[in-house]
């Protein structure tokens, strides 16, 4: 099981839908996450993409020298790059970081935002590009290793001896990552990807995706490894966890939520409308549980406002645990997770959850350490003695 967390370049706070609680979403904000993400023990984190954030590639390769191990999962945008480009950036990010990038394939699901990036295909189209791109992108990677070029003639793309000259540390190429719900994408997965991600539906969803795959995957004689996308709100008890999701959503309002989700209606992504049709718009505010709880432990309250990734788990330590163990049953190695404020959370997961799931870093923090401020009550304890016994 690895587990991932999140470097919020589109900003943070303690509250969803109002600028009250923000933060700023500078340097040296990441670099604290990512430090605390470093060593707490978290496999990697995963670093957003879009016009609404800071770029993904320019953010992993400023925070290389401030980690040791935490990998980078960065973005592959087809049509914003040329693949020959897109796999020099990552072979040169991961012999600069010693073997630590991973890539997440983004086809893109809001056709303004891609409008604004010059880039005009539709849904079908966007995925037959990211098929040609994916093609190329692996075989550059892979053939550096033994200096041969790469020659491609597709409907979106062509390369005439694409070579590149120094090759990434991992073989064949940094692992690539995807999450898609349409046809298509699942069919992509299944011929071109390493690794399929899913937004966190309920476990009988997952398992059919899952399975679907699994399916498609066998006929190309290929096998993948599969990972989930979620929020968290964990904390002591069920009762703090869904005070702290109440609290999440505080100031929300009908305005806010209706207007959310009339964006997010105009994308043409598959998974953006099975988040919305999770939750259906729902929204009590006196009882942010009610409809929005769609399987033990699983929210939809983050959905209303925020586009991807909407569902979190919600709960104490042990319920928290327990569903990451129900996904896992299902195949899920990879837990790419978040929660708001990002640097707090990272610490309060790792505290809480860690000791109870399957994980290197649980040999790791039962190692004999010094934790606590142990100088300090020392002194005090000192000075306390020595004025009762006098």
């Amino acid at each position: 099981m690895k587990i991932f967390w999140f470097i919020p370049t589109h900003g943070d706070s303690r509250y969803l839908g109002t600028t009250q609680g923000a933060r700023v979403a500078d340097f040296n904000y990441f670099k604290q996450i990512a430090i605390a993400a470093d060593t707490l023990g978290y496999e990697g984190v995963l670093i957003p993409t879009g016009r609404s954030c800071e770029d993904s590639w320019i953010v992993a390769a400023s925070l290389i020298d401030a980690t040791r191990r935490l990998k980078f999962l960065v973005a592959l945008r087809p049509g914003l790059v040329q693949p020959a480009v897109s796999a020099r950036m990552a072979a040169t990010l991961d012999r600069l970081s010693g073997g630590r990038v991973l890539v997440n394939l983004v086809t893109g699901g809001d056709a303004e935002e891609l409008e604004g990036d010059g880039l005009f295909l539709d849904h079908e189209k966007r995925y037959e590009l990211s098929a040609e791109f994916m093609t190329i992108w692996r075989e550059l990677l892979a053939r550096s290793h033994e200096g041969s070029s790469v020659d491609f003639e597709g409907e979106h793309l062509q390369v005439r001896g694409g070579k590149l000259l120094y090759p990434p540390v991992q073989k064949p190429y940094p692992r690539a990552f995807f999450g898609g719900s349409s046809e298509a994408a699942h069919e992509l997965a299944a011929q071109q990807l390493d690794t399929y991600l899913t937004w966190g539906e309920p476990p009988a969803a997952v398992a059919k995706k899952v399975a679907d795959i699994r399916e498609r995957a066998a006929r190309h004689g290929r096998t993948l490894d599969f990972g989930i996308r979620l929020h968290v709100i964990v904390r002591e008890t069920e009762d703090e966890a869904w005070a702290a999701a109440q609290s999440l959503v505080s100031h929300l309002d009908e305005a806010t939520v209706a207007a959310a989700q009339k964006k997010f209606s105009q994308m043409d992504s598959v998974g953006q409308r099975r988040m919305a049709e999770l939750h259906g718009g729902r929204f009590n505010p006196k009882n942010v549980r009610e409809g929005l709880e769609i399987a033990p432990n699983l929210w939809a309250g983050v959905g209303l406002v925020r586009g991807g990734a909407g569902t979190a788990l919600v709960g104490n330590p042990q319920q928290v645990a327990a569903r990451i163990q129900e996904y896992a049953a299902l195949g899920l190695e990879h837990f790419i997770l978040s929660g708001y404020p990002h640097l707090e959370e990272a610490h309060r997961f790792a505290e809480l959850v860690f000791p109870l799931l399957p994980l290197d870093t649980q040999r790791k923090l039962s190692a004999p350490t010094l934790t606590g401020p142990f100088g300090e009550l020392v002194a005090n304890g000192g000075v306390t003695l020595a004025r009762a016994a006098s």
